[in-house]
């Protein structure tokens, strides 16, 4: 399912009230704050994928929520997710929540059950971050997303077309490096799966759709859309 960022967008603010499930049922005291875009999405799937339930905090990120002195006391950065463990601390960084999550419920392993699986899937989840998610991201927030965003973090306008440009050539590289594979890393699902898709999904439906011409690309994308954890 491709969501336009309009489409996407939640009605919520930092204090509404957190939905009453819990981690495994096992008391975890754990939570999230969620907020539209791509980055509290990877979060989401890989918790889907899990199927580990956590409270979300909804952050209303449109409004400028995030910037605001109450949410800047959970995460500095001013960005979501955010993730609070039992012990009131707050993990930030989606690769940092997804590897601590995985650490607390291993099965099934999206990152690895070996040193060689979980090697490689921090390659090509490293690869894929910096080739593809943050040129994306960047080439958005600089021209489609600069009203909201040129008050919050320095923008520069003038990269944005050669920042999509960028992200473009990370997945036509890609694209050659997925012919008969089913996912980035053979036939096993990750975490970097999760990450591309994230990113990918959503920006197709802003201004950064996936070139027709990547067939493996498009074919990968189907498979990841009808997974269940898509719908997270």
């Amino acid at each position: 399912m491709t969501i336009s960022m309009g489409s996407y967008h939640h009605n919520v603010v930092l204090n509404a009230q957190a939905e009453s499930k819990q981690p495994n049922g096992d008391g975890s005291k754990m939570k999230m704050y969620n907020s539209v875009g791509p980055n509290p999405r990877v979060v989401r799937m890989f918790l889907a994928e899990k199927a580990v339930d956590l409270p979300l905090e909804e952050v209303d990120i449109m409004a400028g929520v995030n910037r605001q002195a109450d949410f800047l006391k959970i995460n500095a950065a001013g960005q979501c997710p955010a993730l609070e463990l039992d012990d009131g601390s707050i993990l930030c960084e989606i690769t940092a929540i997804c590897e601590y999550l995985e650490d607390r419920n291993p099965n099934p392993p999206l990152i690895g059950a070996t040193a060689e699986e979980k090697a490689e899937t921090r390659m090509w989840t490293r690869r894929i971050d910096l080739n593809i998610c943050e040129p994306m991201g960047n080439g958005f927030r600089y021209s489609t997303g600069l009203k909201m965003f040129q008050d919050r973090v320095r923008c520069i306008p003038q990269a944005a077309d050669e920042l999509k440009a960028t992200a473009q050539d990370g997945l036509r590289w890609l694209d050659g490096e997925m012919a008969g594979k089913t996912y980035v890393v053979g036939e096993r699902f990750t975490l970097a799966d999760i990450l591309l898709f994230g990113f990918v999904d959503f920006f197709a439906g802003v201004d950064q759709p996936i070139d027709e011409t990547l067939k493996n690309i498009h074919a990968w994308h189907g498979r990841v859309q009808a997974r269940p954890s898509a719908e997270a």
